[in-house]
């Protein structure tokens, strides 16, 4: 975890710790690329105010080839902007707001690491047309060229690949990717549709790949 006020810092490893989680801490986000890069743990949470750039920060951790498929879990503040939406444009998987209780924390750890832990034993490729998934090094291709997507977008574009032309409900993509469907948590979905579209379509505004299904979810269709 990294994060910058002692107390937070605190609560939340006593919080982690209580449900069997091993814990290391940085309060600046120098010594917490120091410490990943030393330790390669499952998961970081991360404070959106640990770093002037935290864009920065988590570009960093996606171009370290030890860490680019680690899962990020960011804290930000409550009621101000759209703390989701710039959380997952910045690069994390999931967010969860201040203040928060400490079973929506440790629920949001387990369901990050739970998907990773499921792909982790599957070797395979997937390829549709010019894209290629790379399950087993979770890495996209398209034609020659790689494409960096973060754990949340691998999930999303493996579970689109795996079943093309599958109608997906909006609850059906959130239990594949985060582990869990809640109210409010839609908005966190259509985030990572739009990031991993203008990754991927040729015009993002105008989807050929990932179809909008209105009242229901998405399709891919290769």
């Amino acid at each position: 975890m990294i994060e910058n006020e002692f107390h937070t810092r605190r609560q939340v490893c006593d919080q982690l710790e209580r449900a069997d989680f091993r814990v290391l801490t940085a309060s600046d986000a120098e010594a917490g690329l120091n410490l990943l890069k030393h330790e390669i743990p499952d998961l970081v949470v991360l404070d959106s105010n640990v770093s002037v750039q935290p864009w920065a920060l988590t570009q960093q951790i996606r171009l370290e080839p030890s860490l680019s498929s680690l899962p990020i879990l960011m804290m930000t503040p409550s009621g101000r902007g759209k703390p989701f939406a710039q959380s997952l444009d910045l690069g994390a998987d999931d967010y969860v707001a201040k203040p928060f209780t400490p079973r929506e924390l440790v629920r949001r750890v387990q369901a990050l690491l739970s998907w990773k832990k499921g792909k982790s034993d599957q070797p395979l490729r997937i390829t549709l047309g010019e894209m290629t998934l790379d399950l087993s090094g979770q890495k996209l291709t398209v034609g020659d060229e790689p494409v960096e997507l973060t754990p949340t977008e691998f999930a999303l574009l493996t579970l689109f690949m795996e079943k093309p032309g599958h109608c997906f409900t909006r609850s059906d993509l959130l239990e594949g990717t985060l582990g869990y469907s809640i109210e409010g948590s839609g908005r966190t979905l259509d985030t990572h549709i739009r990031n991993l579209r203008q990754k991927i379509e040729p015009d993002p505004h105008h989807p050929e790949f990932i179809q909008t299904v209105f009242g229901i979810g998405y399709r891919f269709t290769p």
